[in-house]
């Protein structure tokens, strides 16, 4: 699996960044299975082509890429999806993540960053670091209007699980949580990997927004040590 050509759809409503982004990835050895217009046109290319990688403009007219994610997502074995975004803090990238998306990348991304991005979350992981979603979260996550968080029941979690998800919550990365916890990075990614496992999460996108959505931080407090 890890060897495999990755197999990508790429969705927007710009031909020129559908183009753009093709010619990128291919010369990279990336296989584009398919392109989409709009977010039906996205659904559909997932269905027929069955890709690894869908990269999702989140602004597209009809359906767009945020109703798009939540219909992929709902399937069985769903692709990992990334947003492509011309803004940095936008609720709209908040409302994906919290749907299941794997991260976000902004639209002046470099082609080297964007090939990388397409392997990584291939191979499983975020797509963004955690300091990142923090901003997001702590924009959008009083607002009245946000998405339901995704189910967690934070009783499943070992004292020691619950100090490394309020830490990588705050944008602590797996080298750093490490050093604050006086433990080995494979030991720290045993223990993110059986906070997902135990919380039902795809990555570690989605449990920062749980860590804020469960009340475990909360927005603009300050960290403890």
């Amino acid at each position: 699996m890890s060897d495999a050509v990755p197999r990508v759809v790429i969705a927007d409503d710009q031909s020129l960044v559908r183009t753009g982004f093709r010619m990128i990835l291919t010369a990279d050895g990336i296989d584009v299975v398919g392109e989409a217009a709009d977010g039906d046109e996205a659904v559909a290319a997932v269905r027929r082509t069955q890709p690894d990688v869908v990269l999702m403009d989140i602004r597209m007219p009809d359906t767009d890429g945020l109703e798009a994610t939540r219909r992929i997502m709902a399937a069985a074995d769903p692709p990992r999806v990334v947003i492509l975004t011309t803004y940095d803090l936008d609720q709209y990238v908040y409302a994906a993540l919290a749907a299941g998306a794997s991260g976000f990348l902004l639209k002046d991304v470099t082609p080297e960053h964007l090939t990388a991005a397409v392997r990584l979350v291939r191979s499983g992981d975020a797509l963004l670091a955690p300091a990142i979603t923090r901003r997001l979260v702590e924009r959008f996550a009083s607002r009245a209007d946000r998405p339901a968080a995704p189910h967690a029941d934070l009783a499943a979690l070992t004292p020691r699980e619950l100090e490394v998800l309020t830490a990588l919550a705050r944008g602590r990365s797996n080298a750093e949580l490490a050093a604050r916890f006086s433990l080995s990075e494979a030991t720290v990614k045993t223990h993110v990997a059986r906070i997902l496992s135990k919380l039902d999460l795809r990555d570690r996108a989605q449990a920062v927004i749980v860590a804020y959505e469960t009340g475990l931080i909360t927005p603009g407090a300050g960290e403890q040590d």
